[in-house]
């Protein structure tokens, strides 16, 4: 199990494929909403790939705003769920954003993963609201600074 920036084509294009299974096949968003102009290899924002066994089987990105690094689109396919991935997408993530000298990250986290993000150190902070039809709440971390 690893995860690795993503450089290639190739990897971003099997991250979309991800992200389509989970989020457009799976929990019902519109394929339209689902990508968007932050979805290329140009700097805007960095994408990770999990890998399984060697197959792809997660993702995520992040970007910068503000000096606060935003998580998102993380996803993992559903056969390899609950083996740990989603904490190493996550540390993966906040590695970049520290890399980057940025010492608070937030996402917009579905509401049945609040307990899985609360057990990696982040904190909620707004009520819940409806993003594509599910319900999600902010939260946010301070991230140790190693400088």
């Amino acid at each position: 199990m690893y995860a690795k920036r993503i450089t290639t084509i190739e990897d971003l294009n099997a991250a979309f494929a991800i992200r389509k299974e989970v989020f457009v096949m799976e929990q019902g968003v519109p394929l339209e909403d689902e990508f968007d102009q932050f979805d290329t290899l140009n700097g805007l924002c960095e994408h990770i790939l999990v890998h399984y066994h060697e197959q792809p089987v997660g993702t995520g990105r992040i970007r910068f705003m503000n000096g606060v690094g935003k998580l998102e689109r993380i996803c993992i396919l559903e056969l390899y769920r609950k083996f740990g991935l989603g904490k190493i997408i996550i540390k993966a993530l906040e590695d970049i954003a520290e890399e980057q000298g940025v010492s608070h990250v937030k996402l917009h986290g579905q509401t049945q993963a609040e307990g899985f993000y609360q057990k990696l150190g982040y904190r909620t902070s707004s009520n819940i609201f409806i993003e594509d039809g599910i319900p999600h709440i902010i939260m946010l971390k301070e991230l140790s600074t190693k400088k």
